[in-house]
């Protein structure tokens, strides 16, 4: 039994791989030649063809904006949910769980609205505005201050400790783990986020890689060019997927501290 299921996970991990494998082998085909020949011609026509440099800017700054106000966000939200006593306290916080039921996607009309009528339309700020607050992040990190031993708080307010400085050197030391999990999480969805930034996007000063990429690819004079079309595909997953290979393991050991599987 257990060999069948080894097996079968190697199938399906291969099915799962396939659309990888060909895009790589397109990447590095030269189509103007006989049987398949190694080249690099098609990398360095899909970097001369598109502004990917500009697009690798716009979404470090959008992926990393983004990260930098949600640990702000939801590391205050998690303590007053786990810690502090106010009004409401638990009908709030049911209202920031049910807004992880809903998908992202239905928002997008009532969002595109109001950033129209904010006039920050075709911005970098109306595609990050969106996900400045994480109700799942909340939901994560409330859990783990729930977990620290109320004593320690107690010990840092015989100090003098303010409420702030309290989170600062109690909380977040002590919650690593959760914050690398969420930050991969975050930095995961935000670089291959494409429909928000899609709408919210005309030009190119302001579109992401993965935009970018979907512009380059309807061009008339890239559309049928497969192999050029694959290797700006590899430019966009090609700095995850480095990232996955070198930091493996702090990867998976960061998601099992934090209590995800």
């Amino acid at each position: 039994m257990n060999r069948l299921i080894s097996i079968s996970t190697y199938i399906l991990a291969l099915l799962w791989a396939l659309p990888f494998f060909g895009i790589v082998f397109m990447a590095f085909k030269d189509a103007s030649a006989q049987g398949y020949s190694l080249t690099f011609k098609n990398f360095i026509d899909a970097w001369n063809a598109a502004p990917f440099g500009q697009y690798y800017l716009n979404t470090l700054i959008i992926v990393f904006v983004i990260l930098g106000v949600q640990l702000l966000t939801i590391t205050l939200a998690a303590y007053a949910f786990a810690r502090m006593n106010f009004f409401a306290q638990g009908f709030i916080f049911m209202l920031f769980l049910v807004q992880i039921m809903i998908p992202s996607d239905v928002l997008i009309f009532p969002n595109s609205n109001t950033i129209a009528q904010l006039g920050i339309y075709d911005t970098k700020l109306a595609i990050m505005i969106p996900y400045f607050i994480s109700a799942f992040g909340i939901f994560l990190l409330r859990q783990t201050f729930k977990g620290v031993p109320y004593e320690l708080e107690e010990a840092a307010k015989m100090e003098g400790c303010s409420r702030l400085q309290i989170i600062r050197n109690v909380y977040v030391p002590l919650a690593k783990p959760t914050y690398v999990a969420f930050g991969l999480i975050s930095v995961s969805t935000q670089w291959s986020n494409f429909l928000w930034p899609l709408i919210i996007t005309d030009s190119d000063e302001n579109r992401p890689l993965t935009v970018g990429l979907s512009m380059f690819a309807k061009a008339s004079d890239s559309g049928a060019q497969w192999g050029v079309v694959c290797a700006g595909t590899l430019f966009i997953i090609l700095p995850l997927l480095l990232a996955f290979l070198l930091f493996q393991k702090q990867f998976v050991s960061s998601f099992m501290q934090s209590g995800i599987k």
